[in-house]
């Protein structure tokens, strides 16, 4: 059975594309696939097989650690002077357009998964059939002859090695790249004194959209987005750049894993976004306040603005002072919330004797701090 849920709270429930089909899946068959997926996981790893750029579905591996190795290829493009262009591609419905021949002919020849296991898999792909559920209504069910099911353990693996090849194929036009799932972000560094163009950026785009139409996958062109990093120190280091098909795509400011970047990596828009997010809730929370016990409204405040102060802060070493002031000033009305403290009196000890680690510190040690609170 598939549930559609709305990607994102705040989209409009008319449209349909704004629904992911999250895929019921009974018991029995979740601990199968459980059992299943240590072994093809141990057997990877044992062989490192896999792309090394991918950061999804990987133990040890987040938003985080992608965001954090494309942001360290553009400060380092920038630090020896060359300007960078960053291409941010989303794949359209990937998960439900995988084809399970092409998937099996992967897993054979280019993963080493052969006999019973091979069997296995392709008896688990096919002669699937589902049904859609909203609310108390379902439609008559149908065959489903392509995808993998989202909501099972098994699909995100099953999609990162289908998409193996991909990286191949970037690697030979020596551009740099790094994929979460079905996000990939391509990299380019235009050298310094070298022909101003892109036009091998523009070969790679090409031959990957290729290799996506042969394996019934496709951009989504409304999610494709484009920004240019130039040098602080070497203004106009990039100019009469001549985009052609991605000038529609270029930004100022772009949103890459729930991150949003600027040109001149301030991430005011960022903290912008944190902030204004945090003083609407703070109404709301508010207003629901009396009614809530002080570990529930702990536990509210941790949902909408802990979560939101912690998401890849790591990003933020070595940002100025006022933005970081700007989130430390969210956390404090957060604590004066919490704590029913007046404005006048001092925050370091409601945030000491809340456990709560300033904004200045790492997300690690603050989570840590909070988890030993609870």
């Amino acid at each position: 059975m598939v549930q559609p849920l709305l990607k994102k709270s705040g989209l409009d429930p008319t449209i349909l594309s704004n629904y992911r089909p999250v895929s019921t899946l009974p018991f029995i068959s979740k601990i199968t696939e459980r059992a299943v997926f240590i072994q093809p996981m141990s057997f990877l790893q044992e062989w490192e097989i896999g792309e090394v750029f991918q950061s999804g579905f990987k133990p040890f591996h987040s938003t985080e650690s992608a965001l954090l190795k494309v942001l360290e290829d553009i400060l380092l493009a920038n630090d020896s002077g060359d300007a960078v262009v960053l291409v941010l591609l989303d794949l359209s419905s990937a998960f439900d357009t995988v084809d399970h021949n092409i998937l099996i002919n992967r897993l054979e020849r280019s993963v080493g998964i052969t006999g019973q296991a091979l069997k296995w898999i392709r008896s688990y792909l096919t002669g699937r059939s589902f049904c859609v559920r909203l609310g108390d209504c379902s439609s008559d069910l149908a065959e489903l002859p392509w995808g993998v099911p989202q909501g099972s353990i098994l699909a995100p693996l099953f999609f990162s090695l289908y998409l193996l090849p991909l990286g191949e194929l970037v690697r030979k036009h020596d551009v740099s790249f790094h994929q979460y799932a079905d996000d990939c972000q391509v990299i380019f560094p235009i050298k310094r004194g070298g022909l101003c163009t892109i036009q091998p950026l523009l070969d790679c785009l090409e031959d990957i959209k290729l290799w996506l139409a042969q394996n019934f996958l496709c951009f989504n062109e409304h999610k494709t987005e484009v920004i240019l990093f130039t040098p602080p120190k070497i203004p106009g280091g990039a100019q009469g750049l001549d985009f052609s098909t991605l000038a529609l795509h270029q930004k100022a400011v772009v949103t890459n894993l729930g991150v949003k970047l600027d040109a001149e990596l301030r991430f005011d828009a960022q903290v912008n976004g944190i902030v204004r997010s945090w003083f609407i809730h703070l109404r709301h929370i508010a207003k629901i306040k009396p009614f809530l016990s002080h570990s529930h409204l702990e536990t509210v405040i941790h949902a909408f603005v802990t979560c939101r102060l912690d998401y890849c802060n790591s990003l933020y070493a070595g940002l100025r002072q006022a933005p970081i002031a700007r989130l430390q000033a969210v956390q404090n009305s957060a604590a004066r919330l919490l704590t029913s403290t007046r404005r006048s009196e001092h925050i370091t000890p409601v945030l000491r004797a809340l456990h709560w680690l300033p904004v200045l510190y790492p997300s690690g040690l603050r989570s840590s701090c909070l988890y030993l609170r609870r």
